[in-house]
């Protein structure tokens, strides 16, 4: 949907500054003072006559008792400031460890963002102006259109004008979510982003659309893996008798979504995001399974279109063909499969597989 990285975090580049700043400041304060001495005691040295050298040398030769070195107040300052330095270099490292999550590719942060001229002007739309005004209002004026073609967008379309007003699942933010948002009217439509900072960008452009931030525990890399273990690890009876809820066994369930998700049936599924085009990314394996599963688990009467893009890439073809299925295929165009999945009998029985 679309391809964006994330940005580094500012502030933790200013902390870094303050420290460098703060250590040169004290080195010019302290290391002055220390050349002075050191030179003052060159000067004395030098200026002393042969006889008070060699009676110096004999002395220096003898053991003593004292420190080599006597003790110097600058060396204290300088003591000083390796510890505050040593400290301040480890409550980055734990800052840094804290902010940033570990399964997650982006830093998370609640700042607002600043939006355009033109952007408050949309957003400001949305308390007085009907959303379809303001759909083309935005799309009119806009410098981004939706990555999926015309056809694409039209299967989709035409599905939710027979169904509307249905619950409408987008896995993905992006360019066209207010499109797709419109496209049904007094209908549930709900939105999930792996990444927190454009979550919050697209509530802050179109605070009527509905968005919630996923964590994903997958990664690409990891596909063909996932592929051949889940008849393993998935699947059977959950103690929240959803067959994705609170499933912490199964990697590719998405076991802690919101209750949004949870507690209606979806009537259509889109699956647009999240990334999957570099190894690192979550890729859209557990997606694809947690679509099918939702499918499966359907309480009420009717079918889950379920709509699948960038199926020019293999691992959204091999996953499809594994939990959606290829007989439940309706069509497609371009990178855009359709399919159109029922309820069955036991949802959570994935024993001999899912097609």
């Amino acid at each position: 949907m679309r391809q964006s990285l994330c940005e580094l975090n500012i502030e933790k580049r200013s902390v870094h500054e303050t420290v460098a700043t703060t250590a040169h400041l004290h080195a010019s304060q302290t290391f002055p003072s220390f050349r002075a001495s050191a030179e003052s005691r060159s000067f004395i040295h030098i200026s002393n006559t042969r006889s008070n050298m060699q009676a110096w040398i004999f002395r220096s030769s003898q053991p003593s008792h004292k420190k080599k070195y006597p003790s110097n107040p600058n060396s204290r300052l300088l003591t000083l400031l390796a510890a505050t330095l040593a400290t301040t270099l480890f409550l980055l490292f734990i800052f840094r460890h804290t902010l940033i999550d570990p399964n997650s590719l982006c830093i998370y942060t609640a700042k607002p963002l600043r939006l355009t001229n033109s952007e408050s002007v949309i957003a400001a739309e949305f308390d007085d102006t009907p959303l379809t005004l303001v759909t083309i209002l935005h799309y009119a004026t806009a410098l981004a259109l939706p990555q999926q073609t015309k056809g694409e967008i039209r299967r989709t379309f035409d599905v939710l004008q027979s169904l509307a007003p249905c619950n409408f699942l987008v896995f993905g933010l992006g360019h066209d979510s207010l499109m797709w948002d419109s496209f049904n009217p007094r209908g549930t439509t709900l939105f999930l982003e792996e990444d927190p900072k454009w979550t919050l960008a697209a509530l802050q452009r179109f605070p009527i659309i509905r968005a919630h931030t996923v964590r994903y525990q997958t990664r690409l890399s990891d596909a063909k893996t996932l592929l051949t273990s889940y008849k393993r690890d998935c699947g059977g009876t959950t103690s929240t008798g959803h067959p994705l809820k609170g499933d912490l066994r199964c990697v590719l369930a998405l076991s802690n979504l919101p209750n949004d998700v949870y507690d209606r049936d979806w009537d259509v599924i889109m699956i647009d995001g999240p990334r999957g085009y570099f190894p690192a990314a979550p890729g859209r394996m557990a997606v694809i399974y947690s679509a099918a599963m939702m499918a499966r688990g359907r309480r009420n009467s009717g079918v889950t279109h379920v709509f699948l893009h960038d199926v020019d890439r293999e691992i959204e073809k091999h996953y499809a063909r594994e939990f959606l299925c290829m007989k439940y295929r309706v069509g497609g165009i371009r990178k855009l499969w359709h399919f159109v999945i029922p309820p069955a009998v036991n949802a959570t029985d994935i024993s001999h597989g899912f097609c």
